[in-house]
């Protein structure tokens, strides 16, 4: 009887955690696609970019790090849970917070600011067999200038 219960508890636990880690399809190491990605009014960062998404209770932790239009390093990371609550950004001069909403489990919402103003919004729409990651963002830059961004990532 023992046996029994201890072979049904960890079935049950390693359906469980399979279906723990299949849904979360945001974390990873995801790379811009510069080929497939969009910049307006541009011009396109150099590159390459690197963007790391780690799970964490209720949310999401974030690390970006790449080579911008005038081939700067950039670096930015901030960590926020999905109830769409202000975050500080270290790193990321176009804004100083963002605050993370989860729409469904394979889409999530990033509102930036700055200075208490909104300077954009971000949709990021995660691929069923998790290895795109397509961000549609708009907003304005740390230039003051309009931007309609769409940026592929690919893991």
């Amino acid at each position: 009887m023992k046996r029994r219960m201890f072979v049904l508890g960890a079935i049950v636990f390693c359906f469980s955690a399979s279906g723990a880690f299949a849904a979360d399809v945001f974390s990873g190491n995801w790379k811009v696609n510069l080929a497939k990605s969009k910049y307006q009014p541009g011009p396109a960062p150099k590159g390459p970019n690197f963007s790391k998404i780690d799970a964490m209770e209720g949310g999401l932790q974030f690390t970006n790090n790449g080579v911008n239009a005038e081939g700067k390093p950039t670096h930015s990371e901030w960590s926020g849970k999905f109830g769409g609550k202000d975050n500080p950004v270290k790193g990321d001069p176009a804004r100083d917070t963002a605050a993370l909403k989860k729409i469904d489990d394979h889409t999530f919402e990033i509102t930036n600011k700055k200075g208490g103003k909104v300077v954009g919004t971000i949709r990021a729409v995660f691929s069923r067999d998790g290895k795109t990651r397509t961000q549609t963002g708009q907003g304005t830059n740390a230039q003051g200038i309009k931007t309609n961004n769409t940026v592929v990532y690919e893991k």
